[in-house]
């Protein structure tokens, strides 16, 4: 079959079988063309790139040039992306097709994609329960076998919890070690574009190309690449699994499908006295940095616009119409954190905490060779179930622990409650260890051990 009709039927795929709104635009021509282009190239004899004819879909916060893009968000309803993300760029150039844009929390502030402004994204599994967020929009559109890849944005656990949720694999590699250019700002020292995927080969061969130093983005660093030709012994009992203990307050059928998965394996329980302060650390942290960076979506550079008497109120009547609940919420906690007389109390003790936590990971790598948690405290929960704000905060405890080391994380399908719906299990690796973690453990807790 040729790389067009290929990509027509994805797109045909997505047009009639999307009842979950996973996504809120197909690129439709734009895959046709690319699609055309990789078969008259073939037929020349050309050699193609090693993601050739494969789509991907982009969560909305992530820029495709000349493609509308939302954030999830009215304000910036009608934007055109004048340039593309280094991700969509490198992709590109391996001969991917971008197909589309995913729903997702609006500006990614969120844990179920109900924050959306174009209505939240349905799970797979059962339609009346949501998909997870930020990235729910991506996680949908693999479980729901409308992609096979797609890409997502992690700042406190919004590509694996998720994943979890949706039962395929969601991966959070090492903050630096994929550009953020591109990827619209929420929590600049958190944020880091991952990967969705049911295949872990597939998984391994997206992040192989969109990895790596750029020039654009200073936080972006090199990784360790030699597990790439390390052809590794799978030992049963090894490597060292350390449980932290304060992970482990979860729902009953989490915790017996988590206990399950882990069976034969050579566990070291382990202590993460810090990671208790973790979700409020996160709330003060990324909030704060989010009421710095949506300060330029104002009406007068960016999308939507609503006239005012002058200038401020310009600017108050614009962002009041254009964002949503959460986004206000959370940019008013960052702005109180950052303000006078509470920035020392609140950010500046934030920041602290976050030093110590990301030392008591430091620690526990020198006993074990990878931390395991379940990813989330709880199945998928019904839309409109949760409605209490900080409750929802909750379902990324075991996620922003890591997020807030700046550590690779892994969530993998653990196995499925009794009413069908996925659990998922989170590894964490060292820092930079992002090879590793995707070429050797994923096949332990995928039934290859």
């Amino acid at each position: 079959m040729s790389y067009f009709d290929e990509i027509k039927n994805y797109l045909e795929r997505i047009k009639k079988q999307d009842k979950y709104n996973a996504f809120l635009e197909i690129f439709e021509q734009r895959a046709l063309n690319k699609a055309e282009e990789l078969d008259e190239r073939k037929k020349r004899g050309e050699k193609l790139g090693n993601l050739a004819g494969i789509p991907v879909a982009v969560k909305d916060n992530i820029l495709v040039k000349g493609e509308k893009f939302t954030c999830g968000s009215k304000i910036l309803e009608g934007f055109v992306a004048p340039y593309s993300a280094t991700v969509v760029e490198k992709l590109e150039a391996a001969d991917a097709v971008i197909i589309g844009r995913t729903n997702m929390d609006e500006f990614a502030m969120g844990s179920s994609t109900e924050n959306s402004a174009y209505g939240p994204t349905k799970n797979p599994h059962d339609l009346k329960r949501v998909a997870g967020g930020s990235s729910g929009g991506s996680a949908a559109a693999v479980a729901g076998d409308l992609v096979p890849v797609a890409l997502g944005s992690d700042t406190g656990g919004s590509i694996r919890q998720p994943a979890a949720f949706c039962g395929v694999l969601g991966f959070k590699p090492t903050y630096g070690a994929v550009s953020r250019y591109g990827l619209v700002a929420f929590a600049s020292s958190l944020d880091q574009i991952g990967v969705f995927a049911k295949d872990p080969d597939l998984l391994e061969s997206v992040f192989d190309v969109i990895y790596g130093v750029d020039e654009k983005d200073e936080t972006s660093h090199k990784i360790d690449t030699s597990p790439k030709n390390v052809a590794f012994q799978r030992i049963e009992g090894y490597p060292k699994i350390g449980v932290p203990k304060e992970f482990l307050n979860c729902s009953q059928e989490v915790r017996e499908i988590f206990e399950k998965a882990l069976k034969g394996f050579n566990i070291v329980e382990i202590s993460l006295p810090h990671t208790e302060y973790a979700v409020a650390v996160y709330y003060i942290v990324a909030p704060s940095e989010a009421s710095s960076n949506l300060a330029r979506f104002d009406g007068v550079r960016y999308g939507r616009r609503i006239e005012g008497d002058d200038l401020i109120s310009t600017y108050s009547k614009t962002r009041g119409h254009g964002f949503g609940e959460e986004v206000k919420r959370r940019i008013m906690i960052g702005t109180f954190s950052l303000s006078s007389g509470y920035y020392d109390a609140y950010y500046l003790k934030a920041q602290k905490v976050r030093t110590l936590i990301a030392e008591d990971f430091r620690d526990a790598f020198k006993k074990v060779d990878y931390i395991v948690t379940p990813t989330t405290p709880t199945p998928a929960f019904k839309i409109g179930e949760i409605t209490d704000p900080l409750s929802l905060y909750l379902q990324d405890v075991y996620t922003i622990p890591a997020s807030l080391a700046g550590l690779p994380a892994i969530s993998i399908p653990a196995g499925k409650t009794k009413d069908g719906l996925p659990v998922g299990l989170q590894i964490i690796g060292k820092r930079n260890s992002d090879f590793m973690l995707l070429f050797h453990d994923i096949f332990y807790f995928t039934g290859e051990k």
